[in-house]
């Protein structure tokens, strides 16, 4: 039996007319029940006042937050997550009670660990070594609160190490074994895994069971599907067919306006229930 698709509005890259704050409702007031932020602070530990006013934004929008990265380091500089880093391991610890109590809060579950970029002054293996450790803590962080720890590959980041599903699946193996964790999951992004060659309908096919969230852009460009060349709607159903029931993550730059954008999914497909 085929799954209405459930769409969340990632809130990182779309509606960034307005500010952060003002984009639950904004998603709200386009048709959309539920939405994704990567890590909406500047800082590790924001105060308690700036979490608030985020749960706050959210509840008051009336939408559902399905999604958000644990903190990621400066993103717009660079930084592609903490978990693998030596230099800032202790950052991405003291972060993870602070998003899983927004979580708890908001009902989100799913937690999104950004790998980190390859440090030339750190061994891979010292590197990687680091990351189960960290995602093995992040998994038992989230089990509070019956949450999943996502791991994702990435394009665009030349030092980023998780390119295609199996990189992701293998780093989440090697935790798996070292702790007693059966909460992590691959975040599979359509357009990164595209991008970066692997073979997306393989890993549909291979791999469903273990996708714990989907976000997808077209390709080329990273826009709104129908921009590029990507079979987003026949993967979306083979998806769907392969029982994946899950959210689909809008992860895309809009070409136009975030408004104009979401034309190619029609108002009564936006805030499917569930």
């Amino acid at each position: 039996m085929s799954h209405e698709p459930r769409y969340t509005v990632n809130c990182s890259i779309l509606f960034t007319e307005l500010p952060l704050l003002e984009r639950p409702a904004a998603a709200r007031q386009g048709g959309f029940g539920a939405v994704e932020f990567w890590w909406p602070f500047a800082e590790a530990v924001p105060s308690d006042a700036d979490v608030d006013a985020f749960v706050t934004a959210i509840e008051d929008a009336g939408v559902q937050l399905t999604g958000l990265n644990f903190f990621a380091g400066d993103m717009p500089g660079g930084d592609r997550g903490l978990v693998s880093s030596p230099k800032r391991s202790s950052e991405f610890r003291d972060n993870l009670d602070v998003t899983v109590g927004i979580g708890e809060r908001l009902g989100c579950r799913a937690f999104n660990a950004l790998y980190g970029n390859r440090d030339d002054r750190h061994s891979a293996g010292e590197q990687d070594d680091l990351a189960v450790e960290n995602l093995g803590l992040a998994a038992q962080a989230a089990a509070r609160i019956r949450g999943t720890v996502l791991v994702e590959p990435v394009s665009g980041a030349p030092q980023y190490p998780l390119l295609t599903a199996a990189d992701a699946l293998t780093v989440i193996d090697r935790v798996q074994a070292s702790y007693a964790v059966p909460n992590l999951g691959l975040l599979a992004d359509l357009y990164h895994l595209a991008v970066n060659g692997d073979d997306v309908d393989r890993v549909i096919a291979d791999h469903a069971d273990r996708i714990a969230h989907v976000q997808i852009a077209d390709a080329p460009g990273r826009n709104e599907p129908g921009t590029g060349t990507l079979p987003l709607e026949r993967q979306l159903g083979d998806l769907a067919t392969s029982g994946y029931t899950g959210w689909i993550g809008l992860e895309y730059k809009p070409s136009t306006t975030t408004l104009e954008s979401f034309g190619w999914l029609p108002r009564e497909h936006r805030a499917v229930a569930g």
